[in-house]
């Protein structure tokens, strides 16, 4: 019996990948995990095995060509099958006569033998309860393959794409794009059965007969042009390239492709940002050669966003935060509370260990874990700062283990995964965890239920050079810690003498914005010291393996 092989999901943004080289030949006997050929996505480049032993029958797609997730690649089998069985038989592609290409028709209608199969909305995490549909990626009379994506979803955790529940023909699309409906709800109807159609997708490539001889231009003739731009404004690249593409203002139809193929990658969309850059940096004007009052030609212009000057809808996790940040402002008395601490002796720590910590840990060793640590520690002692309010009820939990929320900048909006039980790691655990959550969190690789449950939250402001700020609280929460920039400045200290002496210092400003209801300016003053005193002593060689 034959067996397909299909193209897999990639990544769960990965809709499609490009067929780079083929390893085995059609006639060609396979073992089972054996590779076959070589895919090419916006994200990896990968082999695909063989699901199975047997001999190669068919082969569906040809070098250099893009298909979705889901698309059957080529065919497996015994040497007696014939391979041009309906299961193996020859794509467009390969070497066959092939008649004029039919008229599109719309797919019949499912007869009453066949089934449907809803898509609907599924729990994206413990408290996901609803989600937007953004953009559907098939419409009424698609063939779909199972586990293929249909469409794409927006909550206030994730975006995600929904993949197919079987293959067969999306026959009903019941939720509009840019409509908010609970989860459970049904999106859309897919037609399996005898009525529907083969959910294979139909070739990309197939060549029609040609009705006339067209020369190619040559390189040199000036008329020729660039016949890059017109091909890229048809072709297909995947959602994150045009998002990159609508972000920075760029026209894809001017890109030309790296790719398998010429095919627009995410690099190719940064390198024409960047080039446009230099050349607006790069340009001066005229008055500016002969006019002393201005500044040098050598001073490169600010290069403006091509946000400037647009109306356009907020995003739905804009939307939000937005509403969120009120929300936390309306719903508790808010104050912040800022102190000075004086981390020389962790500065001069991490710059003796940090090359050998990276090398043992894989992650470089900042200052955020060491804050984080002296945060955990001090939230033990002071059980007020990590708490939560119910005011419906009239209770305050007391929570039993440190669940730290790390604020994490994202291309979309800023959004707080949660390192759990953050009380029990040490400096290098810490540093792991920061790190991997923020990875995942930016390629939108976290998971919904690693967005919530948190007890206490640490926003790195000082990551861009503020000194403070004042944070809101990320509710249910009643307390959140900024961590300044640390900079050099001249400190009055005491040296070994008893004076006062003048010495260059590393400094940060710690800032602690705490909910009124339950937490008094003492309590913040208090947990605040407690961490100051920790960090200053800098007492963490044992957990630095020295």
């Amino acid at each position: 019996m034959s067996v397909s092989v299909t193209m897999p999901a990639l990544g769960e943004s990965v809709t499609e990948g490009t067929v780079t080289r083929w390893l085995k030949q059609v006639g060609d006997t396979v073992a089972a995990d054996e590779p076959l050929v070589e895919i090419s996505t916006d994200k990896v480049d990968t082999e695909i095995p063989s699901p199975a032993a047997g001999v190669l029958l068919a082969i569906r797609v040809s070098e250099d060509e893009t298909i979705a997730v889901g698309a059957e690649l080529a065919v497996i089998g015994e040497a007696s099958e014939s391979a041009n069985s309906p299961a193996a038989a020859p794509k467009a592609t390969e070497q066959v006569a092939i008649a004029e290409p039919a008229p599109a028709t719309p797919p019949p209608a499912p007869a009453a033998s066949s089934a449907t199969i809803p898509i609907t909305l599924p729990a994206l995490g413990e408290s996901v309860t609803e989600g937007t549909v953004t953009r559907w990626l098939k419409q009424v009379g698609d063939a779909v393959v199972a586990d293929e994506p249909m469409l794409e979803i927006s909550t206030d955790k994730v975006d995600t794409e929904i993949p197919a529940p079987a293959s067969g023909t999306l026959v009903a699309i019941n939720v509009a794009e840019d409509s908010t409906v609970a989860v459970g709800t049904e999106l859309g109807l897919i037609a399996t059965g005898a009525a529907a159609p083969a959910a294979t997708p139909a070739p990309t490539t197939a060549p029609a007969a040609p009705t006339a001889s067209i020369p190619e231009p040559k390189a040199d003739d000036p008329a020729a042009g660039s016949p890059e731009p017109a091909d890229n404004a048809d072709a297909y690249v995947t959602p994150l390239v045009r998002r990159l593409a609508a972000q920075e203002g760029i026209d894809l139809s001017t890109v030309t492709g790296t790719g398998v193929g010429g095919r627009v990658r995410k690099q190719d969309v940064l390198a024409a940002a960047a080039a446009r850059t230099d050349q607006s940096g790069a340009t001066t004007s005229p008055a500016a050669t002969s006019t002393p009052d201005l500044a040098p030609a050598t001073v490169a212009a600010t290069a403006t966003s091509p946000l400037r000057g647009r109306t356009e809808q907020m995003p739905r996790l804009r939307k939000v935060i937005a509403q969120r940040m009120v929300e936390s402002l309306q719903t508790s008395a808010q104050l912040t509370t800022v102190i000075e601490v004086d981390v020389t002796a962790i500065a001069r720590l991490r710059s003796k260990v940090k090359v050998d910590f990276e090398a043992r840990e894989g992650v470089k060793l900042t200052f955020l874990p060491f804050f984080c640590k002296a945060s955990v520690e001090a939230l033990k002692q002071f059980p007020q700062v990590n708490a939560s309010i119910d005011m419906a009820a009239g209770t305050v939990t007391y929570h039993d283990t440190e669940n730290l929320g790390i604020a994490v900048e994202t291309d979309r909006g800023l959004l707080v995964p949660v390192i759990r039980d953050a009380g029990e790691l040490n400096i290098a655990g810490l540093a792991k965890r920061i790190s991997d959550v923020a990875d995942r969190t930016r390629t939108n690789k976290v998971s919904p239920d690693e967005l919530s449950g948190g007890t206490f939250t640490v926003t790195n402001t000082g990551s861009r050079g503020a000194l403070f700020d004042t944070p809101i609280i990320n509710q249910p929460q009643v307390a959140i810690l900024g961590t300044g920039a640390v900079v050099k400045r001249p400190i009055v200290v005491t040296d070994a003498s008893g004076q006062d002496v003048i010495a260059i210092r590393s400094m940060v400003y710690l800032a602690l914005s705490y909910d009124h209801r339950l937490v008094d300016g003492a309590d913040a003053a208090r947990f605040l010291g407690t961490m100051k005193d920790r960090l200053e002593a800098a007492a963490f060689e044992a957990e630095l393996g020295l």
